[in-house]
């Protein structure tokens, strides 16, 4: 029982056969229960015609009463005995009917159950080969049926697992190497005061702290994504006026941008946009994209952060006249550390998590988040959307 219990195929064989075997017995006894009325039925009425006729030929020669009787008995006797005859052979024939089609059946559920269970098997093994870390295992699809559907899932879940198994390999990799960089430079610091080569002056303890400040901000970037991506941060929801978001962002970066020379304008409506969101996570937002604006934007460029209504949402964008972006980095430019310009080091381009964080707030809020760029050194928009208080 155990055995039958844990092995599928058995389980299909067997309900392929108790349904045929289902089948066959309703149909004997149905046979047997009906047989005997339709046969009697059918018999009765013959038996009359016989009857009347052979009444009817005595009656000519030996008396009309005497005949009738002599042939009702002669025609009970005679049927009685065919019925007999015919119930032993329709049951002969049922039994040979039943034992030719349980082979059938135990043939076909062999079959049927054997085609049912063969892309079920490929998929445990496939399982099993992603179970040991060959994420790269898939399943042939040969059909449109449930069981190919769940073989389409199964390679979309294998894909997505290898996704996942990459950006943990990358983020791991790139965790070291954002790590590394600071903890080097203050390592080498620490090294050169030890060994008299660096004077203990104000500059050389100026650039330590700098190096820590930068490794203390990557540490709390890596938290701040942790929390967004497990969606362990707590949003305060409620209707906040974007228009009164923006102005508070530009006029804390006000001042980087008169230092930068970078021209920094406002785009806004004369009546207030209500948008549901948490004003400091939009702030964050707002924050790291127009610091990334004024950051790849070169002297005497522009910034222009900009609202409008689009249906059911405000539609926010940061444009800057600055470096731009190629089209095959745009998808790429919300990943985690990714970088468009592999040289440009972190002490000038960032943690490079920031635009991370900043998609899933974004997506958090139920909003959307992209970039478009028509190039190098045409500048870029990023847009994000909120949806709309009503």
């Amino acid at each position: 029982m155990k055995t039958i219990q844990s092995r599928l195929g058995i389980k299909l064989f067997l309900s392929y056969f108790v349904v045929i075997l289902v089948g066959m017995f309703v149909i004997g006894v149905t046979a047997n229960l009906t047989t005997p009325r339709a046969y009697a039925r059918h018999l009765l009425f013959m038996e009359q015609q016989m009857g009347n006729g052979m009444g009817q030929g005595m009656g000519m020669g030996q008396g009309q009463g005497f005949g009738q009787g002599q042939g009702q008995g002669m025609g009970s006797g005679m049927i009685s005995n065919f019925y007999q005859n015919f119930q032993n052979s329709f049951n002969e024939a049922l039994v040979i009917a039943v034992v030719a089609a349980s082979i059938v059946a135990l043939a076909v559920s062999y079959v049927f159950s054997r085609n049912i269970l063969a892309p079920v098997q490929v998929m445990k093994n496939a399982s099993q080969r992603i179970a040991e870390g060959h994420y790269d295992e898939r399943v042939p699809i040969s059909g449109e049926d449930e069981l190919h559907q769940l073989a389409g899932s199964f390679n979309k879940m294998a894909e997505q697992l290898e996704q996942v198994e990459s950006m943990r390999r990358r983020l791991i990799g790139d965790v070291a190497h954002e790590l590394r960089t600071p903890l080097t430079a203050i390592k080498g610091s620490a090294e050169g005061l030890m060994d008299g080569v660096l004077s203990a002056s104000s500059e050389t303890y100026s650039q330590i702290h700098a190096e820590a400040e930068r490794l203390s901000r990557l540490v709390d970037d890596l938290q701040e994504l942790s929390r967004v991506e497990s969606r362990a941060a707590q949003l305060n929801i409620r209707p906040a006026d974007s228009t009164a978001i923006i102005q508070t962002v530009t006029k804390r970066l006000r001042h980087q941008f008169d230092e930068k020379g970078v021209t920094l304008t406002l785009n806004l409506p004369h009546d207030p946009i209500l948008v549901l969101a948490d004003e400091d996570r939009i702030i964050q937002v707002l924050t790291n994209l127009i610091g990334n604006a004024l950051q790849y934007t070169p002297f005497n460029g522009a910034v222009t952060v900009s609202i409008e209504r689009d249906k059911n949402e405000a539609r926010l964008s940061v444009r800057d006249t600055g470096y731009g972006i190629f089209a095959e980095h745009l998808k790429h430019i919300f990943d985690r550390f990714y970088r468009v310009d592999k040289s440009r080091s972190r002490a000038h381009g960032g943690s490079g998590i920031g635009l991370t964080i900043a998609r899933h707030l974004v997506e958090t809020h139920g909003g959307r988040i992209w970039a478009e760029s028509a190039g190098e050194n045409k500048g870029s928009v990023f847009v994000f959307t909120l949806p709309l208080a009503k």
